[in-house]
């Protein structure tokens, strides 16, 4: 039996230009993406009791964009109730727990930096962060052969030289599989770098643009922008596709690669397992972490 005093959990689906974020996680003093949406919150729910807060999929670093972030909150029914009046002025359909995400775009602003794509309730067992399988991120790099186009700045990085896209792309399909990326990931302690990447790869679009994209079950700090520092490297010319994977392997991070700047990435999408698996992949997942000796984790990439 429903307990109608029990707060009820929203899934979010969120977009933001990372630029002008220091990164996603609030900061004191500082401008993040939860801070942002969580001033929102506050504002929203000012007279119905105390703010939620956001649980997210991937706590993005300083820098980095998102068109598929996910989070969630749990809402009070005194909240969900304040939700189901229409503001004034609105016509019929403006309210209830669809409305949320607009009503946050109004107060963050139409043309804000962070977009609520969508808000919904969640299904049982839902945890945005502990039930996700996989997150996707795509890097975008515009070399000497491709097009520099000006309104893409923003989330493409320019490279001054010619890119072998061939040997990047041997090189991240080396990389795949179940491995200790120490060497690809900035030591956090009481954290894991054992990783399994699911997905890497390197192709251009129609605009000549170099576009990785890069899947795995979890990332750590500054993985992703590593692995591409490293095929950048190879696409150079400066070392062969197959020396990636024997970094890998040496587990040390060495000076053959440089760790290349975020603004070039994109988390993309997070992946969830069926509505009925959601409750016992996150219980796995949760169960995973002291086994594994891991503390609360920073932000990745």
């Amino acid at each position: 039996m429903n307990n109608p005093e029990a707060p009820t959990r929203i899934r979010l689906d969120l977009a933001y230009d990372g630029t002008d974020f220091t990164g996603w996680a609030r900061q004191p003093g500082l401008r993040t993406v939860q801070g942002v949406l969580e001033e929102a919150l506050a504002a929203l729910f000012a007279r119905a009791g105390e703010s939620p807060r956001l649980t997210v999929a991937g706590r993005t670093d300083v820098g980095v964009h998102a068109i598929g972030q996910v989070a969630h909150l749990d809402l009070e029914p005194g909240q969900l109730a304040a939700l189901k009046r229409r503001p004034r002025g609105r016509g019929a359909g403006a309210s209830g727990v669809e409305s949320l995400g607009r009503r946050l775009n109004g107060i963050v602003g139409q043309a804000a930096d962070v977009q609520v794509l969508s808000a919904r309730p969640a299904p049982a067992g839902f945890d945005a962060r502990f039930s996700a399988v996989w997150r996707r991120y795509e890097y975008r790099i515009a070399d000497a052969g491709a097009l520099r186009d000006p309104r893409a700045r923003a989330f493409t990085l320019w490279h001054p030289a010619q890119l072998d896209v061939e040997a990047m792309d041997a090189a991240a399909r080396g990389l795949l599989g179940l491995h200790d990326f120490a060497a690809y990931c900035r030591p956090r302690e009481g954290s894991t770098t054992i990783r399994t990447l699911q997905e890497f790869s390197w192709s251009r679009d129609a605009d000549g643009v170099l576009v990785a994209r890069v899947r795995a079950d979890a990332f750590c700090h500054s993985m992703v922008r590593a692995l591409v520092g490293a095929c950048t490297a190879a696409g150079e010319g400066r070392f062969a596709p197959d020396r990636a994977a024997g970094i890998r392997d040496e587990a040390q991070r060495g000076s053959e690669f440089i760790v290349l700047p975020s603004r070039g990435l994109t988390l993309m999408e997070v992946g969830y397992p069926a509505d009925d698996e959601l409750a016992a992949r996150a219980e796995q997942t949760r169960a995973r972490r002291p086994a594994l000796g891991l503390t609360e984790e920073g932000p990745v990439d």
